[in-house]
């Protein structure tokens, strides 16, 4: 029974990594064909560099540290920006979420500086902060702050309220009514905040490195564009999305461990 189970798994695994080959295979196979042809329907290939003159540019980037300084800069903005918002947003999340007075406090502010877009901030982030790189920072930080708070306020009003009366009937305490049934009650809303949190402090930064940086991916691709450097654009743009995958990955792969029983959810991977 172990044994065809693991077996399972195994095959369960490789048609995942076939479909997710075939998906990205499916992606360059398109933008060979478009610019090896040089298509024009609408969507025009004319200019667009081909994957081998990309992948003529990552090897000579690769010789100097320039590139991998710039990649090394943007993770670290990334996670400074992501892990305060996350440290925030969550135990925020769980008050607001949990008592009435609090969510009458803090609501309001929420539903007004929510629609704000990270990007428009950079002005006023450039004033409060003292450097480029902590208003940067700051502007991902405000990315992903909104998607992690406001899916842990709803994790929290998801919970079934039998748990938490059960809990208060076997004389739990607040905290450790907090810290047992509540938190891990919310925890798939929480993890699904962060993914989306993390995609949005992505977007946040790349779009402030743009404008006021002078170091990072960002500042990588927008100079490349300045300096007409159509495979280097190119390159940031791919680099930007297997840094964002990567990080996603990364979460999920968390919240799988925090969260075995969602093996056996509907649609989960047994």
């Amino acid at each position: 029974m172990l044994r065809s189970l693991l077996a399972k798994i195994t095959r369960e695994r490789i048609i995942t990594a076939a479909l997710a080959c075939i998906s990205i295979g499916a992606l360059f196979l398109f933008w060979y064909v478009g610019t090896k042809y040089r298509l024009e329907f609408y969507i025009r290939f004319k200019n667009v560099p081909t994957p081998y003159e990309v992948y003529q540019q990552l090897t000579q980037v690769g010789l100097s540290n320039k590139y991998l300084v710039n990649i090394a800069i943007s993770v670290r903005r990334i996670l400074l920006g992501f892990f305060i918002a996350m440290a925030i947003g969550v135990p925020l999340g769980l008050a607001i979420g949990k008592y009435q007075r609090v969510r009458d406090l803090f609501m309001p502010v929420v539903e007004i500086m929510r629609p704000i877009p990270a990007i428009a901030w950079v002005p006023m982030s450039i004033m409060l902060w003292p450097n480029n790189e902590a208003s940067i920072v700051f502007i991902t930080f405000i990315g992903a702050f909104f998607p992690i708070l406001l899916n842990t306020i709803h994790g929290v009003h998801s919970l079934d309220g039998v748990l938490v009366r059960a809990a208060r009937c076997l004389g739990a305490s607040e905290f450790r009514l907090i810290l047992n049934v509540i938190l891990p009650g919310s925890l798939p809303h929480i993890f699904t905040g962060l993914a989306v949190g993390m995609g949005v402090a992505w977007v946040s930064l790349i779009a402030a490195e743009m404008i006021s940086g002078q170091f990072g991916v960002g500042y990588f691709t927008w100079e490349a564009y300045s300096l007409v450097d159509y495979p280097a654009i190119v390159l940031g743009m791919i680099t930007i999305g297997f840094l964002g995958l990567a990080c996603s990955g990364i979460i999920r792969m968390v919240g799988s461990l925090l969260m075995p029983w969602l093996a056996f959810a509907p649609g989960g991977k047994r």
